[in-house]
């Protein structure tokens, strides 16, 4: 399970917070500027605390604007109407006929918050509104003839402007790291279906192959003696069968397991037969059988070292390496009598080696996928392989597997 990354105590606040604080800082502006709080306490009260219904105003905005932070979050659209009108109810309460521009910061910090978190068709309305008021003063004033000097609105419509296009910047790439943890998580689930891909597809080759290339010598030489020989020919085709089941057997035992990784996923919950254990290097002996009685080519084991217990992604490659290279020993090595095979338990890996005398093409492009495969094998694995004609005849195949600490604990 991914940890769910820890917001900064700043970003745990909510932008209602933000706004509120910022409308009581705005408030308590005019203040500082207020003559009678300027000549000190021996002057007259003046604005809006001069009178009853200029602390009324005062009185009625804060409502207004600490409402409308309260609703910002769930119903932007009241809370920020709310935010609007206290904003004018505060210019009223000190009889002022423009809008000053700190009493706008709630409004700004508003509006960058929606616009961060809304589609620009969305929250460009609230910057429409929020110019729609700044043009509605403007206007008043113009009309009573009251405007004397530069107007403050359009310096309060340029902050407006400001707060919509950095909310609008963080809502464009919050989508971007949206879109790009998607592509990223797409681009992972495709590499993981090709990796399942790849890894049935070797499988299949491996479990298929060494049957099918018994099953072809053993159907080419009862084709030769059925006239003269039917005892022979009835052997062979007896160890056509054998191998006929064997591979069955072995492609029911990878779709079991693939219906069993299905239902650990949760895509199915139906009880299934018990499956057949998964091949390793305990098969070693019954494929060197198999192998010399069908295919005549008699497959010597040599194990080295301390034998224990591996991995099971460790022990079925290390048998499909060896199955690979001696099936095609059967089907490549002409006049290969004898194929040793090599298994090497060391203190932090294990060595395979593959080594036969007979006389190939000199190449190893003949061999179709199988090389391909078990160099797949061996480099998910972070191992070493080679596979190439010997200089006095035949070809070897090795491969080393590390072994992770627990693996190698034993042998200490």
């Amino acid at each position: 399970m991914l940890a769910t990354p820890r917001l900064s105590p700043l970003k745990r606040i909510p932008p209602g917070v933000w706004t509120g604080a910022a409308w009581c800082a705005a408030a308590l502006y005019p203040l500082f500027l207020s003559p009678s709080i300027a000549a000190g306490a021996t002057a007259a009260p003046s604005g809006a605390l001069a009178s009853l219904w200029g602390q009324l105003f005062l009185a009625l905005a804060a409502v207004l604007a600490l409402s409308g932070c309260a609703l910002l979050v769930h119903r932007p659209w009241p809370g920020f109407a709310l935010l609007l009108a206290g904003a004018g109810a505060f210019t009223a309460a000190w009889r002022q006929w423009e809008i000053p521009p700190p009493q706008f910061l709630s409004v700004d910090v508003a509006l960058a918050y929606v616009a961060a978190g809304r589609p620009r068709r969305s929250s460009l309305p609230f910057a429409g509104a929020a110019l729609a008021v700044l043009a509605l003063c403007l206007t008043g004033r113009l009309l009573y003839g009251e405007e004397g000097g530069t107007p403050s609105e359009p310096y309060v419509a340029l902050t407006v402007v400001i707060a919509w296009l950095v909310g609008n910047s963080v809502h464009q790439s919050r989508d971007y790291a949206e879109k790009l943890r998607a592509q990223l998580a797409a681009q992972a689930a495709g590499r993981a279906v090709a990796a399942e891909r790849l890894r049935i597809a070797r499988e299949l080759h491996d479990i298929v192959a060494h049957s099918i290339g018994i099953i072809a010598f053993q159907a080419g030489a009862a084709a030769r003696v059925v006239d003269s020989r039917p005892q022979s020919a009835r052997e062979a085709m007896l160890a056509v069968e054998s191998a006929g089941r064997e591979t069955l057997s072995g492609l029911r035992r990878m779709l079991g397991s693939l219906r069993e990784a299905d239902r650990a996923d949760g895509e199915g919950d139906a009880a299934g037969a018990p499956l057949a254990p998964v091949a390793g290097l305990a098969d070693l002996d019954r494929l060197a059988e198999t192998t010399t009685a069908a295919a005549g080519v008699r497959v010597e084991v040599r194990r080295l070292g301390e034998h224990r217990p591996l991995p099971p992604e460790i022990d079925l490659s290390a048998f499909r390496i060896i199955q690979e290279s001696v099936t095609n020993v059967v089907r490549h090595a002409r006049g290969a009598d004898v194929c040793r095979v090599t298994v090497d338990y060391r203190a932090g890996d294990l060595a395979i080696e593959v080594a036969d005398r007979g006389r190939g093409d000199g190449s190893t492009s003949g061999m179709g996928y199988g090389l391909a495969g078990m160099r797949e094998r061996v480099a998910l694995l972070h191992g070493e392989f080679s596979a190439a004609p010997r200089p006095g005849g035949g070809f070897l195949v090795t491969a080393r597997l590390p072994l992770p600490s627990t693996a190698t604990s034993g042998a200490r």
